[in-house]
């Protein structure tokens, strides 16, 4: 019976004790600036940003997304508040060749493929076209 009333004790101190280290993870990731969105069926992380003013690409990094193409009906997105355009980062042009494709050219640099897809404005990573500048950000 001892140990019983020991072992409830040390349960309650315990939950005591995790709440709030529980409850301070949310606010230290997604920080103060910004609000949930509940993503509604046919909806899009482009079109969300549309509605909301925020880049879809500023959206998937709050939210860890590793592929901003796919969001969840049901789910709910944190959208932050707009930050000011980042200052210009190291890097280069490249020529897109014939039968060059925007993962071959990740691989090739050593870049990640949505990081040269956010330089350069790109939505749909299966359309680039030969001729076509683009912007390769230092890795």
């Amino acid at each position: 019976m001892r140990y019983l009333k020991l072992i409830v004790l040390f349960a309650i101190v315990l939950s005591f004790v995790m709440v709030p280290a529980a409850s301070a993870a949310p606010a230290a990731q997604y920080g103060t600036c910004g609000y949930w969105y509940p993503v509604r069926w046919g909806e899009t992380l482009f079109s969300i940003g549309r509605v909301t003013g925020v880049s879809a690409w500023a959206i998937a990094q709050a939210n860890g997304l590793a592929n901003p193409n796919y969001v969840q009906a049901g789910s709910s997105l944190w959208i932050p508040c707009a930050a000011p355009p980042p200052p210009p980062q190291c890097g280069y042009w490249y020529t897109v060749r014939w039968g060059d494709t925007l993962n071959a050219i990740s691989y090739r640099t050593g870049v990640n493929l949505w990081a040269i897809a956010q330089a350069n404005g790109i939505y749909n990573t299966n359309r680039i076209y030969a001729g076509q500048a683009l912007w390769i950000p230092c890795p």
